[in-house]
């Protein structure tokens, strides 16, 4: 079979979080009902803003918002983070496996060394509150292309919405430039692929957002993330390390 024949994509929403890893950054995130009533809270502090409520009161109110605030950006961005270190990882693997040819291993080439800066980035931006990265196992997913084909459309596809889901929530705009700059990216990374798998890049004038839990369910559902050491036929190194 040929690299470029066209294949579906089979991943169900549903397992790769052995470790909890995503789940755990996940939990931390703002819930849709959080998200309004904190729109509420700032309504509120419009009301603090135009002198309604005494000087002491606005302090008070304004720094519990922002420790909030940027308590609920850390958790948006290790979100981020843990799904940049399963894209690197699986690209990384896939370009050690050796077993793509053509236009596929020019494709993990580039979007892998993407990732690998994706994480970098992510990391250099959290610092310390950065999450560290879980294990995985891709139990073959990298060894043949039509494999690698199918899981790359999941992965890409599931960035795509799961960044669009949490770009609204996030406050600090050094956060929001940062993830703004990768959601674009895994965008076209996601038509890529697509367009290799003889999958219409853009089928539709709008995408949907991926709510967390369908985000989560997606990576469980592949069994990727492993306490156990990978077991890998792997025989090359990556040539870009982000």
């Amino acid at each position: 079979m040929s690299d470029t024949t066209p294949t579906k994509n089979t991943l169900a929403l549903a397992d790769i979080d052995v470790d909890g890893a995503l789940r755990e950054t996940a939990e931390r995130l703002p819930t849709r009902g959080q998200f309004l009533r904190r729109g509420a809270r700032a309504t509120a502090m419009g009301i603090v803003a135009a002198g309604l409520l005494p000087e002491a009161a606005q302090a008070r109110a304004s720094k519990r918002d922002q420790a909030k605030a940027n308590a609920n950006d850390v958790a948006i961005l290790n979100f981020a983070l843990t799904l940049e270190y399963l894209q690197a990882a699986f690209y990384t693997q896939a370009e050690r496996v050796g077993s793509l040819h053509g236009a596929l291993a020019k494709q993990a080439r580039v979007v892998g060394s993407h990732e690998r800066a994706h994480v970098k980035a992510f990391q250099k931006t959290l610092g310390r509150a950065a999450v560290k990265s879980p294990s995985f196992n891709f139990r073959g997913a990298t060894d043949s292309p039509r494999s690698f084909r199918a899981t790359a459309v999941a992965f890409e596809d599931l960035a795509v919405g799961a960044y669009k889901e949490q770009l609204p929530k996030i406050h600090s705009n050094a956060y929001l430039a940062a993830a703004i700059a990768i959601h674009s990216v895994e965008a076209r990374h996601a038509a890529w692929i697509r367009y290799l798998a003889g999958i219409v890049p853009a089928e539709h004038a709008f995408d949907a957002s991926l709510p967390d839990h369908e985000t989560v369910q997606v990576v469980n559902a592949t069994h990727f993330v492993t306490l156990h050491a990978p077991e890998t036929s792997a025989r090359h190194a990556p040539a870009f390390t982000g």
